[in-house]
């Protein structure tokens, strides 16, 4: 499984994980993030499994819109799972997006960990900023094919504070400007 995969699942589990935690018991989530114990409004209640819904949705989009699942009209086609990455148009845009949400709530999570002391923040900043690393990792280095050449003006290029000896013997004998 290649960085970008990885990176996708593990966003898509975190906010399953985290949506499943919600919906099935939505007073327990809010006593383990609360400083003080008490039982929670209705009000509560509905935006905490609303919160669920929304965040299983997002992790459902996450995986089909940038294409780690091929997504088909026909069980006939053949779809290559190398190539399905680069199929996707929306791949990019969507990583970009779920790496903005990721920082985002970790600034997040870090600010609310500092009012609260909570450990339950701690350890949303740890994953949520591991991903959003990831996420930036993978927008930066996992979109190409990784092959690296260097061009005439790299090979001679001088590199300012230190002389290019092999450049200037070549010069030895002609003529400049």
């Amino acid at each position: 499984m290649d960085a970008f995969n990885a990176y996708v699942y593990s966003t898509a589990g975190w906010m399953a994980f985290q949506a499943v935690g919600l919906l099935i018991s939505p007073k327990f989530s809010s006593a383990v993030l609360s400083p003080e114990t008490r039982s929670p409004t209705s009000t509560e209640e509905y935006l905490a499994r609303a919160l669920g819904f929304s965040l299983l949705a997002l992790a459902v989009l996450t995986v089909l819109l940038t294409g780690t699942v091929p997504l088909t009209s026909t069980f006939a086609e053949n779809v290559n799972a190398a190539d399905s990455n680069s199929k996707s148009p929306y791949a990019v845009p969507t990583v970009t997006v779920s790496m903005c949400f990721q920082s985002t709530m970790a600034f997040y999570c870090y600010s609310q960990y500092l009012h609260t002391g909570l450990s339950a923040f701690a350890l949303d900043v740890a994953v949520y900023g591991g991903l959003g690393a990831m996420g930036l990792w993978c927008l930066l280095f996992a979109r190409s094919g990784g092959k690296i050449s260097r061009t005439g003006a790299d090979k001679r290029t001088s590199g300012f504070p230190f002389t290019n000896a092999e450049a200037d013997k070549r010069k030895v004998g002609k003529k400049s400007l």
